[in-house]
């Protein structure tokens, strides 16, 4: 009697409802985006008014005999409209709001429904946890109860088929989160389908009524994990993806780093280490020491080196992403041996700067990978005796 499963469940679905509530905001007017919403807020709410203590605290406060019983069933229905509105959304096409329309016309007759035939029937003894069963012979209440069954299952089923038919027509994480959308939807159908194989076993004299006490909540609350799981992994797979290609990149441009790590430390180039950080801003703060330390360098990079290690690395590869990070590579070498060099001045400044030409992220990492060992490096005669020509004379 204590609804822990119902709690628990109306306080996932309303955590994902929370974690999506901020797409909402931005996107008011996104009917999908509503539909979302709508559904998890709907179902948590239908856990909400399952739970025993919170039927008592309903029947208490309206001072009438199982009246939670038509409240929750007219939430569930409101459940069932939102979930249909789901789909009609996903599927698109040329007929959304006329579909949307005749699905919330159906379900609205439904709440009707609900409510005249709980007014004409007769519930007087408080049932918390087995009214569907207890009641499911007494006129009037056992359509009602069959009613809302009904409606329940027909959106779950539409759903679960909505869901793995689209499933199978994408990839990644819209995938993933549609598999587990419709097998949370599937374990609903589990819920309605226990409830009224135990209300037509009470028709035949039998008492199954556990079916209804302990199977359907069950069902319910793991449709309930499902549900929202799925509804979140389409929002975070791209943020996990970013993470982690983050903090690929961020592991390859180590050889680059090193290559400047005693240029960035002798002139401070390098901001404070980020404690704590997220890939995304370890890979920032890696960039930027890199680019600061090749904006130091940008007089003594040499133009001619670099455009001759650049053509015989192109004709030798045929690759010219290969052949730009290799003449990058050839450069950056020869320019932090320059500049390192005590005995060596400064190059004088032309008007012209080599980092016009500054290399993008992707080329950053390219350029790293050819100084594990795949790039030319320059030799030592490789330019002749004193002779500089990147953005100088």
């Amino acid at each position: 009697m204590s609804g822990l499963i119902n709690y628990v469940s109306c306080g996932v679905l309303w955590l994902g409802l929370l974690v999506r509530a901020p797409d909402l905001l931005r996107h008011r007017h996104d009917p999908y985006l509503r539909a979302i919403c709508a559904v998890l807020g709907l179902a948590g709410l239908c856990f909400f008014l399952g739970a025993p203590p919170t039927v008592g605290a309903v029947n208490r406060i309206g001072d009438v005999p199982n009246l939670a019983a038509p409240v929750t069933y007219v939430a569930i229905t409101g459940y069932c409209a939102a979930s249909q509105l789901l789909v009609v959304h996903w599927r698109g096409g040329p007929r959304v709001r006329r579909t949307a329309r005749r699905w919330l016309l159906a379900y609205a007759v439904v709440v009707l429904g609900i409510t005249v035939t709980f007014a004409l029937g007769e519930a007087p003894v408080e049932r918390r946890t087995d009214l569907d069963t207890y009641y499911a012979t007494t006129p009037f209440i056992a359509q009602m109860i069959v009613l809302y069954l009904v409606a329940h299952l027909t959106a779950v089923t539409v759903t679960t088929v909505s869901s793995l038919r689209w499933a199978r027509r994408v990839r990644g994480g819209l995938r993933a989160g549609l598999t587990l959308l419709g097998t949370g939807s599937l374990c609903g159908a589990g819920y309605s389908v226990a409830k009224l194989v135990a209300v037509g076993a009470r028709w035949s004299g039998r008492d199954w009524s556990k079916l209804g006490t302990t199977v359907s909540p069950a069902a319910a609350g793991l449709g309930a994990l499902l549900t929202v799981v799925g509804v979140l992994v389409p929002l975070a797979a791209p943020r996990i993806t970013e993470r982690r290609r983050a903090r690929r990149t961020y592991a390859r441009l180590e050889p680059l780093e090193r290559a400047l790590d005693d240029l960035l430390t002798r002139r401070t180039l390098r901001l404070p280490r980020p404690r704590l950080a997220s890939p995304t801003t370890r890979l920032m703060w890696r960039q930027t020491s890199v680019h600061n330390a090749l904006s130091h360098l940008d007089p003594y990079f040499d133009r001619e080196l670099y455009d001759r290690t650049r053509a015989g690395a192109l004709a030798a590869t045929g690759d010219a992403e290969r052949a730009e990070a290799a003449a990058w590579a050839a450069v950056i070498t020869a320019a932090v041996r320059d500049e390192a060099d005590p005995g060596r001045r400064v190059p004088p400044y032309d008007g012209g700067r080599f980092l016009d030409r500054v290399p993008d992220p992707a080329v950053l990492v390219r350029i790293a990978d050819a100084l594990t060992g795949a790039a030319p490096t320059p030799a030592a005669g490789a330019v002749p005796s004193g002779t500089t020509t990147a953005g100088t004379a």
